[in-house]
């Protein structure tokens, strides 16, 4: 067949049309038992390019090393990732707080922010560690939250809002908004739709309260000051809610994930012991390559690009034209465990600094990654490695650790987005060394 030029293909069109994936489909559609094996399934059957319909969308996955290349070189102002995560986090979200932001998460890391967020990064983890005490058990993903909650509200909301009461509410509030659920928990989106965001809307107003409540007092962190100066001169309401809403989708869009790699990092060092030994003994390249490693694996990510003007897909077979509406896809935990031998298994080692330190088992660099490629690496990929650096040496450091699972924690099964969060309790026994 004939490929059409860009110019006559229609609104979520794709041609010519790869083989389409009876009866698979994706979780905030249809009951699935498990989204990435379902993915992997329709992979097995249809090959590395296929298109999935669901609900009112359609997807075009590619997966081969020439495919998942130009997935990553498609350009953002035709095929945009932004547009795709939007769409995807209203589905939790009130549509409300992305209207007239000020200050957005991409304004985080100026010279000398992330400085700043590591020393409120310390400080959280002595709270952490004054908490937790001497001995006990703590769930991991519980710990590695609550942590994040209180290092990004000390580095970007008002003053007080990392401590006593304020955070307590915070923290309820956060963790009802959490636009991370779009992803983790897509089945119950649809229930969060018919209830109008009920929960959502009242959280969000309780963070309004708690933050602008702050507003008030002496202080404040350099980007807090920013995003207030950013809506000077406004009436005091309109003050208040802006600033505050500016906090809580920075907070979001920052914490879920890196909370959740963080735990991801220490399950897998108390996995290996040799590895947690040579962390604790002060091997800082290692920590790194450690929480690298772990990400990689716990990825859950499903790659999304928004198609906004036609654009075309070359997966070294075919080149596909695709139209305005359909959205082009990979999705991580497949390409990164199953590209080449030895990648479904945890090794540190694979990385030098934050790149690969041989790929060449790969047949491109292209189909493994923990924080993406190209344009679209995640930004805070340095200070991300950083704090969970830090985290798990504070904390192997401060603590003799043993888990308390009896086989190593899995994924939420419906999850396809993100970092991996754990479908159960993770709990840690500790012990002050």
């Amino acid at each position: 067949m004939k490929t059409p030029p860009p110019s006559a293909v229609r609104r979520n069109e794709i041609s010519p049309l790869p083989p389409l994936a009876e009866g698979i489909g994706l979780p905030w559609d249809v009951a699935v038992d498990d989204a990435v094996e379902e993915l992997a399934r329709a992979r097995e059957q249809y090959g590395d390019t296929f298109v999935v319909e669901t609900g009112r969308d359609r997807y075009l996955f590619t997966f081969s090393p020439v495919g998942v290349e130009s997935f990553y070189a498609l350009p953002e102002e035709s095929a945009s990732k932004g547009v795709a995560d939007y769409l995807m986090l209203r589905r939790k979200l009130p549509e409300e707080i992305f209207d007239g932001r000020r200050t957005l998460p991409g304004g985080l890391f100026r010279k000398g922010d992330v400085a700043h967020y590591l020393e409120n990064l310390q400080a959280a983890l002595e709270t952490t560690s004054a908490e937790l005490g001497t001995e006990g058990t703590f769930d991991v993903f519980a710990v590695t939250r609550r942590l994040g909650h209180r290092m990004g509200l000390a580095s970007w909301a008002g003053p007080g809002c990392a401590e006593g009461d304020a955070f307590e509410r915070l923290v309820v509030a956060f963790d009802a908004l959490d636009g991370s659920d779009a992803f983790v928990h897509p089945d119950a989106m649809a229930a969060v739709e018919a209830s109008g965001k009920a929960d959502e809307r009242a959280a969000l107003a309780e963070i309004t309260e708690v933050v602008g409540d702050s507003l008030g007092r002496p202080g404040g962190s350099d980007l807090f000051v920013r995003i207030a100066e950013a809506w000077a001169g406004e009436p005091d309401d309109v003050r208040r809610q802006g600033i505050a809403w500016d906090v809580a989708l920075i907070h979001i869009a920052s914490m879920s994930n890196l909370a959740a790699a963080l735990g991801w990092s220490l399950v897998d060092l108390v996995e290996h012991p040799e590895q947690a030994a040579r962390v604790v003994a002060g091997d800082q390249a290692l920590a790194e390559r450690c929480t690298l490693e772990s990400t990689r694996l716990a990825q859950r990510s499903i790659m999304g690009r928004t198609v906004m003007a036609p654009v075309e897909l070359d997966d070294g077979t075919t080149t596909y034209t695709v139209g305005p509406g359909a959205t082009i896809a990979t999705l991580l935990p497949l390409t990164n465990t199953s590209s080449a031998p030895g990648y479904e298994d945890w090794q540190p080692e694979r990385w030098n600094r934050s790149r690969l330190a041989d790929p060449s088992a790969l047949a491109s660099p292209a189909l493994v990654t923990a924080f993406g490629h190209g344009k679209h690496s995640c930004p805070a990929q340095p200070f991300s490695l950083a704090a969970m650096s830090m985290a798990v040496t504070h904390l192997m450091n401060t603590y003799e650790l043993e888990p308390g699972w009896s086989s190593y924690p899995v994924p939420v099964p419906a999850q396809i987005g993100g970092v991996a969060r754990a479908d159960g309790p993770c709990p840690l026994q500790y012990r002050a060394r």
